[in-house]
C-alpha cells in the first residue's frame, strides 16, 4: 500500500507538472500573436505616405510666356549708374502649378485715366505685346493706374508687365496690388513696390526699378488670391507720361 501511495504521488506530481507546462505555453501564445498585428499596424502608415509624395498638389511647370519681337537699342548710361535699377535678368521664368494660364487675356480694363492720350484701355489685355504704333496706351502725367477685372477669384502666381519697350527706359513708382474689392479699400495685397521714396503715396517699396525690354517684367505673386489686379506707375525717365503695352496675369481658379 505504501508503494502504491508513492507511485500515486509521483503520478500526481507528473500530471501537475504537465498541466503547468501546458498552461505556460498557452499564456505565451497570445504574446506571439499580439506582436504580429503590431507589425502589421505599421503598413498602413507606409501606404498613406507614398500617395502623399506622389500626389499632384505640388506638380509645377514653367509658365509659358510668349515674347514679342526684340527692339534693339543702346542702354542710356544714366540707367546703368542708378543703384535703384536691377541688372538685366533675361527672359521671365517662373515655376507654377500645372494648368496656370494667362487669365487676364481679353478681360475688361479700367483706370485712373479713362480717356487716354493715345489708344484705348482694352489694348492692355488684347494679347498684342509688340511695340508698334496702335499697340500701346498712353496715360496722362503723374500717378496713374490701370485695373484688370479677372471676372472671378484666382490664385495669382505671376503678373507680367510691358510698359513700352521700343526704347530702353525706366518707369517710376511701380506698384502692383491684388484685391477682391474693386475699389481697393479692403483686402488689398501689394505684390510689388519699387517706390523707394514713397512719392506715389502708397508706401515705401523695397523692389528695384527695371529697364524696359521686349521681355517685359515678371512679378512673382506667390499664389495670392483675388479678382482684381491694379498696376500703378508715375511717369518715366523720358517724360511724365505713363504707358502700357500689355499686362498678363497668370493664375488658376481659386477653390
Amino acid at each position: 500500500m505504501r508503494n502504491m501511495s508513492l507511485r500515486g504521488l509521483i503520478l500526481v506530481l507528473l500530471l501537475a507538472s504537465a498541466a503547468v507546462l501546458v498552461q505556460a505555453c498557452r499564456q505565451s501564445e497570445p504574446a506571439e500573436q499580439s506582436k504580429q498585428p503590431a507589425e502589421e499596424a505599421t503598413k498602413p502608415a507606409k501606404q498613406t505616405k507614398e500617395p502623399a509624395e506622389a500626389s499632384g498638389d505640388g506638380d509645377l511647370e514653367p509658365i509659358a510666356i510668349e515674347l514679342p519681337r526684340e527692339q534693339p537699342g543702346p542702354t542710356p548710361e544714366a540707367i546703368r549708374l542708378s543703384k535703384y535699377v536691377e541688372k538685366h535678368v533675361g527672359k521671365p521664368h517662373l515655376m507654377a502649378p500645372k494648368g496656370t494660364t494667362n487669365v487676364a487675356l481679353k478681360r475688361p480694363v479700367r483706370g485712373s485715366d479713362e480717356e487716354p492720350i493715345i489708344g484705348e484701355l482694352k489694348l492692355i489685355t488684347d494679347g498684342d505685346k509688340e511695340a508698334s504704333d496702335g499697340s500701346f496706351v498712353e496715360l496722362g502725367p503723374g500717378r496713374q493706374y490701370v485695373q484688370i477685372d479677372l471676372g472671378a477669384e484666382y490664385n495669382i502666381y505671376a503678373v507680367v508687365v510691358w510698359h513700352y519697350h521700343k526704347q530702353k527706359r525706366v518707369y517710376y513708382d511701380i506698384v502692383v496690388q491684388v484685391s477682391s474689392d474693386p475699389d481697393f479699400i479692403t483686402d488689398v495685397t501689394t505684390v510689388f513696390n519699387n517706390d523707394y521714396d514713397n512719392s506715389a503715396g502708397l508706401g515705401v517699396g523695397e523692389n528695384l526699378e527695371w529697364i524696359e525690354t521686349y521681355e517685359g517684367h515678371l512679378i512673382d505673386s506667390k499664389g495670392v488670391k483675388g479678382r482684381y489686379v491694379r498696376c500703378y506707375s508715375n511717369g518715366n525717365m523720358t517724360n511724365d507720361l505713363n504707358h502700357y503695352i500689355e499686362v498678363e496675369v497668370y493664375g488658376k481658379p481659386a477653390p
